[in-house]
């Protein structure tokens, strides 16, 4: 049985080239890390790129899967979490986004694009 783990965003506004690679080490250090039991220190984690960062992403290695709205990179991080990468309409407006899934759980990459989905649409104006 998997669990989720918290599904939380850890940056505001539109990371740049230079904070995304930041965020990608966020954890770089932890013990855990270390000794390769870091899955749950970054699964579960995004944050907003812009569609450059999305694309020169992309271009890096070849992506592990792809789908209409995102991508996973092919390098994983630790165990069995990588890097996915979405291209999302949210409110009319194409946005991009980085978060690290677990792919142990096959329904995990879903999930996240659900959660930020859910996160980033403005309520209705009724």
């Amino acid at each position: 049985m998997h669990t989720s783990p918290s599904i939380r965003k850890v940056f505001e506004g539109v990371a740049t080239r230079h904070e995304m690679h930041r965020l990608f080490n966020r954890h770089r250090g932890d013990p855990a890390m270390a000794e390769g039991e870091g899955q749950h220190l970054s699964a579960g984690e995004w944050f907003e790129i812009s569609e450059r960062e999305h694309d020169y992403m992309l271009e890096i290695l070849p992506p592990l899967f792809m789908r209409a709205d995102m991508f996973a990179m092919r390098e994983f991080m630790t165990g069995s979490v990588t890097s996915i990468f979405f291209a999302l309409a949210i409110d009319g407006r194409r946005r991009w986004f980085h978060g690290y899934c677990d792919l142990s759980d096959r329904l995990s990459p879903e999930r996240l694009k659900a959660a930020i989905i859910e996160r980033e649409s403005r309520p209705d104006a009724r």
